[in-house]
C-alpha cells in the first residue's frame, strides 16, 4: 500500500474522533457531527426554478456570472442511493482513485472504496498540506458506477454545442480543492454543505498551490480588503451552483459531503 495511505490509516487509528461516523437521519449515515460551523456570507444570486427560464439563464448567467439554482431537478432517488450504507454495500470492494489537493500535482492513489470511507474520510486539520490531502472526486470508473450515475438527473439548462460529463465525489470536513479554473459546469450537493469561492477570469486570486482552502480561509481570507473578496456561498442539498467558463473557484467541505459535478465541454 502507498506509504501516504499507510500513514493516514495509522493516524486515523491513533486519533479516531468520538463523533466519527455518528448516525445522522438527515445525512444519509455519513456522520455529519464533525462539521465546520462558519458558512460565511452568500453574495451569489439565487434563483428558483419557477423564476427563471432557460433563455434567461443563457442571457443573464451562462457566459457572465455564477448563479445558484433551486428546484431544478428532483434527485430524491439518487440521494437515497448515495447513502453511506448503500454505497458501501454496492461499491465497498471496488477500487477508487484518490487525488491530492495540490493545484500543481497529478498524483493519484488507488484504494478500496471501503478503506477510503472507513479510514480516510476524516476531518482535516488546518495545517495539512494539499499534497497530504486525499479525496475522492473526478476519477470515476463509469463502467462500475454506471448504474448509480444513470439515476442522476442533471441540471436541464444546457449550453449550445456542449455535452455533459459527470464527476462524483465524497470528502470529509475541512477538505476541498484550492483555486483553479476550467470550463463551465454545475455542482450539486447530495449530502452535507459545500462552501464556494469564485473570482472572474481576469481577477486571479493569490494562493499557495500546496495550501488547502481551509488554510486560505483561516489565514488569507480575513486579510482581504472588501474589493478583494470573492463571490461566495455555501450550497446545501437540493441546490445547484453554476459557474461560467474559466472562472477561478475553490471549495471547502463544511461537513462530510457527497456531491456531483456536471462539467460542460
Amino acid at each position: 500500500m502507498d506509504q501516504l495511505v499507510g500513514a493516514l490509516l495509522l493516524l486515523f487509528l491513533l486519533q479516531l474522533p468520538a463523533s466519527f461516523d455518528a448516525p445522522n437521519g438527515d445525512g444519509g449515515g455519513w456522520g455529519l457531527g464533525s462539521s465546520i460551523e462558519d458558512e460565511g456570507e452568500c453574495n451569489i444570486e439565487i434563483r428558483d426554478v419557477n423564476s427563471i427560464t432557460h433563455t434567461q439563464f443563457i442571457k443573464e448567467y451562462a457566459y457572465a456570472k455564477p448563479v445558484i439554482l433551486r428546484g431544478l431537478t428532483d434527485n430524491t432517488n439518487f440521494r437515497c442511493l448515495c447513502s453511506k450504507s448503500n454505497l458501501l454495500r454496492e461499491y465497498g470492494g471496488k477500487t477508487v482513485r484518490l487525488s491530492t489537493a495540490n493545484t500543481h500535482s497529478y498524483r493519484k492513489v488507488d484504494v478500496q472504496f471501503e478503506e477510503f470511507v472507513k479510514f480516510l474520510l476524516t476531518p482535516q486539520p488546518e495545517d495539512t498540506l494539499g499534497s497530504d490531502t486525499l479525496y475522492f472526486f473526478g476519477d470515476n470508473n463509469f463502467t462500475e458506477w454506471h448504474s448509480l450515475f444513470e439515476e442522476y438527473k442533471a441540471p436541464p439548462f444546457s449550453l449550445p454545442l456542449m455535452l455533459p460529463a459527470y464527476s462524483f465525489g465524497i470528502a470529509g470536513p475541512g477538505t476541498g480543492v484550492p483555486f483553479h479554473w476550467h470550463g463551465p459546469g454545475y455542482s450539486e450537493v447530495i449530502y452535507g454543505r459545500k462552501r464556494w469561492f469564485l473570482y472572474p477570469p481576469d481577477d486571479a486570486p493569490e494562493f499557495h498551490p500546496n495550501h488547502t482552502t481551509l488554510s486560505w480561509v483561516s489565514l488569507s481570507y480575513p486579510n482581504l480588503e472588501l474589493h478583494q473578496r470573492p463571490l461566495e456561498c455555501t450550497i446545501r442539498p437540493g441546490e445547484v451552483l453554476y459557474f461560467p467558463d474559466r472562472w477561478w473557484h475553490a471549495t471547502l467541505n463544511l461537513d462530510t459531503s457527497v456531491f456531483i459535478s456536471t462539467f460542460l465541454g
